[in-house]
């Protein structure tokens, strides 16, 4: 079946997320891979959202992340506004409460955020030339070691394991789309990836739905890996009927969730949700996403596969670099 004739024949109504066991991801058996590549593609036409298990990720990487996280939010307010986004071209940095608003109908986004891109980790990785981020250009800013001792090694460590993570992806949303499987990757030499930690304090007093933790949004890149907080629901999917539907944590699994660079691509056969977060539960949040883009310079255009005389293409070409600054103009008000 054609990818159009997929997307106009699968139900987009959907009630819940499905679950995909990434345990084949590896395998050099082309027909595991395929069928791996198959339920993928289900996902991303009907949900455009999927849980994954049996990942890869250790839980102690993600934990030490989790653990600098919480030591970073706990910081003296201004000792984080020292390294504020808005002083930097490239976004990057700490962005402080409600100072983001994702939905242009809310009055701001109920959480903190610090922001990071590529670094090299160890001796086993280069540097990437600064030149292929294009109007994305500029480095990490970070917390000083005296503030939060370990913090930069940890959740940089952490980043390093997603970005493996969607970087064996690639190859699958390639077979989803009856590309080869190298489709990607010289769209992807140089980890556009961008890392944020965020803290979602708990909301009290009447229930504004102008400010909840992100305003109702779609993400920017072509897929977004996210570790979120086990045990609070804040994080629900809009599904085709405009209901509500709730993606809760569930342990040994990360959210991985279309962006809007795929949907570009694919002429929104895979879909970019609609998607937003409510802490409501009376206690702090966490969530730590990895928004996976191709490089900075590539052009977002509609692949031949994703276009006809009934589904025209419905986007302009742009930059995946130029899409992702004003997008992050846009949400920050710069």
């Amino acid at each position: 079946m054609s990818l159009i004739n997929a997307a106009d024949t699968l139900d987009p109504h959907f009630q819940t997320v499905p679950i995909i066991d990434l345990t084949d991801i590896r395998s050099n058996d082309i027909v595991k891979r395929r069928n791996l590549a198959n339920e993928i593609r289900d996902a991303c036409i009907q949900v455009g959202f999927f849980y994954v298990k049996n990942h890869g990720i250790p839980d102690v990487v993600i934990h030490d992340a989790l653990e600098m996280a919480k030591k970073f939010f706990d910081l003296p307010i201004d000792t984080k506004m020292e390294i504020e986004n808005r002083k930097t071209p490239n976004f990057k940095g700490y962005s402080p409460l409600l100072s983001g608003n994702n939905d242009p109908y809310g009055a701001g986004d109920m959480q903190e955020g610090f922001e990071f891109g590529w670094e090299a980790f160890n001796n086993d990785e280069a540097d990437k030339d600064s030149d292929t981020d294009g109007v994305m250009h500029g480095a990490n800013i970070w917390p000083s070691e005296t503030d939060v001792p370990g913090f930069r090694a940890r959740v940089m460590h952490y980043y390093h394991e997603a970005v493996k993570l969607g970087k064996m992806l690639f190859p699958l949303f390639a077979m989803a789309l009856d590309l080869p499987d190298t489709f990607f990757d010289d769209k992807t030499q140089h980890s556009a990836a961008l890392m944020k930690l965020l803290h979602y304090p708990p909301q009290t007093g009447p229930v504004d739905d102008r400010v909840i933790g992100i305003g109702a949004h779609t993400d920017w890149e072509c897929f977004t890996i996210l570790w979120q907080e086990h045990g609070i629901q804040a994080l629900q999917v809009l599904n085709s009927e405009k209901k509500w539907v709730d993606a809760p944590p569930i342990p040994g699994t990360l959210v991985i969730n279309l962006g809007d660079q795929f949907a570009r691509w694919t002429n929104d056969i895979f879909k970019s949700t609609v998607h937003r977060a409510i802490n409501r539960s009376g206690v702090r949040r966490y969530s730590i996403p990895l928004f996976f883009g191709t490089d900075y310079n590539v052009k977002l255009e509609p692949m031949p596969s994703c276009v006809s005389i009934d589904r025209p293409p419905k986007y302009e070409v742009i930059t995946a670099g130029e899409y992702v600054k004003a997008r992050l103009q846009a949400t920050y008000n710069h």
